[in-house]
């Protein structure tokens, strides 16, 4: 039997093959190799795609996050609240500006931060809310804008995963202050390398994350703000234009592909996904709950089928945050999550012979007949 993987890379970039090699020779021909015409059309293209005004290409997911910091005047001294189970670069980035990460711990059916508790977080040093959109479904941001209004806080998306995600109709970067996507190659919306954007209604905002990403300058070397490198290549963004042209139908894809493993997996003795009856996930993952899971894992690479785990340690168990203070037990739900998920194959070029076949694996691990 053919390998089923978790990601097919390199399939779902034949799709676009022939279009992206004439995008980058027309860049060869121009020579604008960092910024310009492809890179301003994508900002357009983004902005409206996830109901915003203005869209800053920056250079990595990451560097989404950090200039977004740096353009909300988070600094020394402040605190950020954000979730311990996510990806390092959330916390990572509110540590580079010199603020100091506040975990808040997670529901455990959505993974997504648990709002109930943000409020008791908050203390006389907070600047801002950084919610992440774990794989690919939204945060419960009414809550969170709320709670951000009564103490006058910066709320900031981390839609890494959530590309064209909803909440209560609204997309997903669309509410904060601003929202940061990553186009990292395995994301729904994958670059050829690293790349990022951030999003905003507010036009001054956004105005300072363009001088930021361009190591402050407003004026040809003159430099009003100490910012970083943060440009986008031209190449990315020819690659990003012309798969944002199929992203609706390939999310279109992940989602029915996670409505058959939500269907076949009902009776076995795992937990799929839960999305909230108000949002609309883009499955950028597709994570169970399952006990034994390094085992089932095993399993299935012995059958031929990839999955993964999302995220192993969370990150006030991270050595580097040691200095917080943070004790294993914490945050118990996010330590939960870290011992027992695992993201199965849930990409666009899936058959549904596939996903049959990956939950058959599963059924017969656990001793199920089908």
């Amino acid at each position: 039997m053919k390998p089923i993987g978790l990601l097919d890379l390199a399939g779902e970039t034949a799709l676009f093959r022939k279009e992206i090699l004439e995008g980058i020779q027309t860049v060869f021909e121009t020579c604008r190799f960092v910024l310009g015409p492809q890179i301003e059309e994508l900002e357009r293209r983004l902005a409206e795609h996830s109901q915003c005004r203005r869209g800053i290409a920056v250079s990595s997911g990451t560097d989404a996050i950090l200039c977004a910091l740096m353009a909300a005047g988070v600094g020394p001294g402040d605190e950020v609240i954000t979730t311990p189970f996510t990806f390092f670069a959330t916390a990572g980035c509110i540590h580079r500006v010199g603020a100091r990460p506040v975990f808040v711990d997670i529901e455990s059916d959505t993974f997504n931060i648990d709002v109930s508790r943000i409020q008791a977080a908050v203390t006389s040093r907070t600047k801002a809310i950084l919610p992440v959109h774990l794989f690919g479904q939204c945060a419960d941001m009414d809550e969170i804008l709320h709670v951000a209004d009564r103490h006058g806080l910066t709320v900031l998306e981390d839609a890494a995963q959530a590309i064209g995600a909803t909440y209560r109709g609204r997309r997903a970067c669309s509410m904060g202050k601003a929202g940061c996507l990553s186009f990292y190659p395995t994301k729904n919306l994958g670059a050829c390398g690293d790349g990022g954007m951030i999003l905003t209604n507010d036009e001054a905002f956004a105005d300072r994350c363009v001088v930021l990403r361009n190591h402050g300058q407003s004026r040809q070397y003159e430099h009003e703000h100490v910012g970083g490198n943060f440009r986008l290549d031209a190449f990315q963004g020819v690659v990003l234009l012309a798969k944002f042209r199929r992203l609706e139908e390939l999310t279109a894809r992940r989602q029915a592909n996670a409505e058959r493993y939500n269907e076949r997996l009902a009776d076995l003795p795992v937990r799929a996904p839960r999305v909230r009856d108000y949002n609309v996930s883009v499955y950028h993952q597709y994570t169970i709950l399952c006990d034994r899971r390094d085992d089932l894992m095993a399993h299935l690479k012995a059958a031929g089928i990839g999955s993964g785990v999302y995220y192993p340690l969370p990150l006030h168990m991270q050595p580097c945050f040691a200095a917080l203070g943070y004790k294993p037990g914490g945050f118990p739900k996010a330590e939960e999550a870290a011992r027992r998920v695992l993201a199965l194959p849930v990409h666009s070029l899936l058959s549904t012979e596939d996903i049959d076949r990956v939950i058959d694996e599963i059924a017969k691990f656990y001793g199920k007949k089908r």
